[in-house]
């Protein structure tokens, strides 16, 4: 019986890689029929340029503070015992659909070229009124791509429409991937502890960048949460006892927005001076550098001639200092590294043996984006298609770019499809 059912997987796999290249070649086959009026490649952003003085990087220092223990301990004792990742993913009450049963419209989302080679979408009803933002993966975690027993992909999701209704609240899935033929997943909602631990509130901010280091998840903030990063405890989330639209204590127990789970914030990064300080707006994890680092980068609006700036902060070799990033003797996370880019109006960033990348969403309804990379010694090169080749072929809106070293490929989403494929067929089709 097991060796027919890793049959059945296999021919799974075997027909979806098949399906997803035909997507590939159909979406080829629209880009050599666009139209002149359709968005080409930018102009060559060129090779990253160096910033090595002090008042280029101290706006871009951090200073760390953390939630206080007893706050913590008093939310937990309230709340009951937090658990960990492999309680969520048990729980797990929802499905995505693989790339055959997603419908033509949520498939124009994928990359024309390089070509997917795993697709999935949600569920329409359970994402109404929230926007995919970033992703993080159990490769990110742990140098053995797994947390536990498990694959785990996290997908963070920010709530639209106003404060009334829940606008601004973030949430994240977190997706069992043991199976990539059958992801399931459970939503957890991200929250900040207020009044000593007596309660907690939603965390407002569109989640653009997300890094699952080790114990810790960092996730980037903005809005009313005017901080740069917050920090969360994968070992720390509690469990909603009342099923409700309200956020915090509620009569008869505790509320999440429908969630099941709560993650209560137990530190943040805080921008190092309100004038001209700079946040992070999105966020990935190099494994290739020594130590590892927290790669980051700023969105700078593609209209002007203002370069954008990435750079990259070193995480903690201290033991005692697990999944957060090395400060100084004040407490503060400074630049290891840090260059400026001509490729303004990009959002994801992700670096790896010196080679940067950099998302930039399609201008307009219909086009794909554009995938750059970039280092400091050769021209920039960028995704292309067309018979000409001069057309975008990136993810129209992909909202982050995660690199699971272990298995070689890099995890995106856009719209409602989540979709891998492999960083070696990005760089051939980069030439």
């Amino acid at each position: 019986m097991k060796q027919r059912g890793r049959h059945r997987r296999r021919k799974r796999g075997q027909a979806l890689r098949a399906f997803l290249a035909g997507t590939a070649l159909a979406l080829t086959a629209a880009a050599t029929m666009i139209s002149a009026s359709q968005a080409t490649v930018a102009a060559n952003p060129g090779t990253l340029k160096a910033l090595d003085s002090a008042a280029e990087t101290d706006q871009l220092r951090l200073k760390e503070s953390q939630v206080p223990q007893g706050s913590l301990d008093r939310l937990s004792a309230a709340m009951g015992r937090p658990v960990g990742v492999s309680a969520v993913l048990d729980s797990a009450d929802r499905s995505l659909r693989d790339a055959i049963e997603c419908t033509p419209g949520e498939r124009r989302a994928l990359p024309v070229a390089p070509a997917a080679t795993a697709a999935y979408c949600w569920d329409a009803a359970d994402t109404r009124s929230w926007r995919a933002g970033a992703v993080t993966t159990s490769g990110d975690a742990d140098d053995d791509g797994r947390w536990g027993a498990h694959r785990v992909i996290l997908s963070a999701w920010s709530r639209t429409g106003t404060e009334a209704n829940g606008g601004g609240l973030a949430r994240v899935a977190f997706v069992d991937a043991d199976d990539l033929g059958r992801l399931t997943y459970s939503w957890v909602l991200l929250a900040v502890p207020v009044d000593g631990g007596r309660d907690y509130r939603g965390l407002l901010s569109q989640v653009s960048g997300m890094v699952w280091y080790q114990n810790k998840l960092l996730v980037t903030a903005s809005g009313d949460d005017g901080d740069a990063l917050y920090v969360y405890d994968m070992n720390r989330v509690q469990r909603a006892t009342v099923d409700s639209d309200a956020v915090g204590r509620v009569r008869g127990g505790w509320s999440a927005h429908g969630a099941q789970w709560v993650l209560p914030a137990v530190g943040s990064y805080r921008l190092a001076s309100e004038t001209g300080a700079t946040r992070p707006d999105y966020l990935s994890l190099d494994r290739s550098t020594s130590p590892d680092s927290l790669v980051a980068s700023e969105w700078v609006s593609g209209d002007g001639d203002t370069d954008a700036r990435v750079w990259r902060y070193d995480f903690s070799a201290d033991p005692g200092r697990s999944g957060l990033l090395a400060t100084g003797t004040d407490g503060y996370a400074r630049v290891a590294e840090a260059y400026a880019t001509e490729a303004s109006g990009s959002g994801p960033v992700l670096s790896y043996d010196s080679q940067w990348y950099l998302g930039r969403a399609a201008e307009t309804a219909g086009d794909h984006g554009t995938l750059w990379r970039q280092n400091t010694s050769t021209p920039a090169k960028a995704t292309r298609c067309g018979t000409d080749e001069t057309r975008s072929c990136w993810s129209a809106e992909s909202e982050s770019l995660s690199y699971w070293e272990q298995t070689g490929d890099v995890w995106s989403q856009s719209g409602r499809v989540l979709f891998a494929l492999p960083l070696a067929s990005i760089d051939r089709s980069l030439g």
